[in-house]
């Protein structure tokens, strides 16, 4: 974390503390400050809470929570964040007294330091006013609970400067954050259409068009959603619904103002009574009336300029766990009846519909998705498959796009290399899983294999290039991911990453080189120990292998690679290895001598590591295992186009299987039981 060294947070609440948990979790030294030690002792003992709640899932040991906690710094004085590189305010909503908070910090602090605001009601441009500083003033708005939800929205003011805006995305990534950028609107991009969406369902009720069962079951059914919008409300809390509505409603007017029964609902102070048996009949008619007003504010936010349709998909998704995001809904039930439902919501209130909506309806096509994102700076270009929600997952979509991505860079001559990475936590999490399960159930595996075809002529087009093309691996690369990088002339990985190739636990094998560029990088041997036991690595165990060529810190990772590049010619990948020290047994057991005893589930030897790998063989699918070792074999003696083309070759075959159809299903379920048929 060399570019922020020592971040401060102001507000112990259970924002400020959930935010200085997630910054000490992911590295920083973190300065926890409120105006008394009775506030700063809560906030530390929610996060204790909350750490030793993973300790007890097993998802943190207790080594790893005290160094968490020691990361975290209390104070009850402003003077002690005066050299912080970044301040978030996570203060109560009142614009007071945030001016008030952010001329101190603005008199106290160092010129470097940025000021973010965790604000949700409150335009930034005026809290950046209370300062000197409006070009080092951001937003970032982050969603409960800020140590679990990934999102973050990146708001800058009229005044904030673009640079503080590129080191608010880079500082929210470094947190594991997934950063949207956002207009400084009210609402920003998340609340501008949720809270409205809670709002109508309460004027559902107020109307007596259903009862609050009824709106929950449907809301949940038409959205996809774990818990419907009452539901949410008592969760949260009712009042925060209510005052978030009121500032909408009070910058926007229009059908934004909160409806009376809400404000009843807050007076009475009681949660929402969720009891009753839903009317299915009344299904239709709820369902249609919160497309309307989402799909209405999802317009307005096009119009505006506040978010694009895919932040705002995003949003949904990742902040609020929506299954789908409103343009994807759109897409989904088509866009002219979209268009109409928000039409019909809107006539009531006199409201106009969005521009962007009826553009739509004219045009008559979908919403285009982008799920890849090219920047060019300073002669790199960087490729992201923008996926997040989906670990990155590589479809039909994202193929395409990459395919024109790559091009458009490697044709600029503006452009010495190319870099490829993935948005959020993942770099790549394999290939879309529901994709190949669909084709199988509906007959239609050859579309599979022709997306697979489509995948290596992809990834022969990074190879081939002219020009440096670098993975950049920040986080976790499976199966079609790992492939993907493996393609690239390096792989640079931080210690964020972790390579795999689960395939053969899953019923089918690698198919976008993973047998032939494996085995070319690290020896047939490795390569069969690598696919057939599914062993995750990390970045330091890939680079003694050889499978990636660099590792570097995360913090210095776009540096790194602009210093590579720079330096021109990268060394061949392909170049022969020396066998790492301590796998002499691996590879003994995996060579054409031994294999075929590991795949019959004996261990030519004692050696922990081989035990257990052979251990880990006999719970992956036979078929699988079997197609996965023919390829290894077939492949040595064929060049790398040959061997690639033997991989496509068998995809109709193995996709065919039982064991495919039951492994790819079994994702996110028990082990599966594999009957090699």
């Amino acid at each position: 974390m060399a570019e922020f060294k020592k971040i401060g947070v102001v507000g112990a609440g259970n924002m400020g503390s959930g935010i200085v948990q997630k910054l000490a979790q992911e590295g920083f030294a973190v300065v926890m400050h409120d105006v008394t030690s009775e506030f700063l002792a809560g906030g530390r003992s929610r996060i204790s809470a909350l750490l030793n709640e993973a300790i007890e899932r097993q998802i943190l040991s207790s080594d790893r929570v005290q160094e968490i906690l020691a990361r975290i710094y209390d104070t009850t004085s402003l003077s002690e964040l005066t050299d912080c590189d970044v301040i978030i305010e996570a203060i109560f909503e009142d614009e007071a007294a945030k001016k008030e908070l952010f001329a101190e910090l603005d008199r106290l602090c160092e010129p470097k330091t940025i000021l973010a605001t965790n604000t949700s009601s409150f335009y930034v441009t005026r809290l950046a006013a209370a300062t000197q500083r409006a070009d080092r003033v951001v937003g970032l708005h982050f969603f409960y609970h800020p140590a679990k939800n990934r999102l973050v929205e990146v708001i800058p003011g009229e005044k904030t400067s673009p640079a503080t805006v590129q080191t608010a995305v880079r500082f929210s990534k470094q947190m594991a954050k997934v950063p949207i950028l956002c207009g400084d609107r009210p609402g920003f991009v998340v609340n501008r259409f949720f809270v409205p969406w809670l709002n109508e369902s309460v004027r559902l009720l107020e109307s007596g068009a259903a009862d609050i069962a009824t709106i929950e079951a449907a809301a949940k059914k038409a959205f996809r959603i774990g818990m419907g919008p009452f539901e949410l409300m008592n969760v949260t809390g009712v009042p925060i619904a209510y005052h978030a509505e009121a500032t909408l409603g009070r910058e926007l007017g229009g059908f934004y103002p909160p409806v009376a029964r809400l404000k009843t609902q807050v007076d009475n102070g009681q949660p929402w009574d969720l009891c009753g048996t839903p009317d299915e009949s009344k299904f239709g008619a709820v369902a249609d009336h919160l497309y309307g007003v989402v799909f209405q504010v999802a317009g307005e936010l096009l119009d505006e300029g506040v978010g694009t349709g895919e932040d705002t998909d995003r949003g949904a998704k990742i902040g609020l766990r929506w299954a789908v995001g409103p343009f994807e809904l759109m897409n989904q039930i088509g866009a002219a009846r979209a268009v109409d439902l928000a039409e019909a919501f809107c006539r009531p209130f006199d409201h106009p519909l969005a521009k962007s909506l009826a553009a739509r309806r004219a045009a008559g096509t979908p919403w285009p998705v982008r799920v890849v994102e090219l920047s060019v700076e300073e002669g790199v270009a960087t490729i992201t498959v923008n996926r997040p929600e989906a670990l990155n997952a590589l479809n039909e979509a994202v193929v395409e796009q990459l395919h024109a991505a790559f091009d458009e860079a490697a044709g600029r001559a503006d452009v010495r290399g190319v870099v490829i990475a993935g948005a959020g936590k993942a770099f790549i999490a394999g290939a879309d899983i529901k994709f190949f399960i669909d084709h199988i159930e509906a007959g239609t595996i050859p579309k599979i294999v022709a997306f697979a075809q489509r995948g290596q002529e992809l990834l022969r087009t990074f190879e081939t290039s002219p020009k440096p093309v670098i993975a950049k691996v920040d986080g976790l690369s499976l199966g079609g991911g790992t492939e993907l990088a493996l393609a690239c002339h390096a792989i640079v990985a931080t210690e964020k990453a972790g390579f795999g190739f689960p395939e053969t636990g899953i019923g089918i094998y690698p198919g976008l080189g993973g047998t032939a560029r494996t085995a070319r990088l690290v020896g047939k041997p490795l390569a069969k120990y690598l696919v057939f036991t599914g062993q995750p690595l990390d970045a330091a165990t890939a680079v003694t292998l050889g499978l990636a060529t660099h590792s570097t810190a995360s913090a210095g990772v776009d540096a790194f690679i602009r210093t590579l590049i720079a330096g021109g010619t990268l060394p061949d990948k392909y170049a022969p290895k020396p066998l790492p020290a301590g796998w002499e047994r691996v590879e003994d057991a995996f060579s054409d001598a031994h294999v075929e005893e590991v795949l019959a589930g004996v261990a030519p030897t004692d050696d922990p590591r081989v035990q257990g790998a052979v251990k880990a063989v006999s719970r992956k699918a036979p078929l699988a295992l079997a197609a996965a070792n023919r390829l290894f074999d077939e492949g040595e003696g064929v060049d790398l186009t040959a061997a690639l083309q033997l991989e496509i070759d068998g995809q109709a075959e193995i996709f065919a299987t039982k064991d495919a159809l039951a492994g790819l299903k079994s994702l996110g379920g028990g082990r599966p039981e594999f009957t090699g048929q």
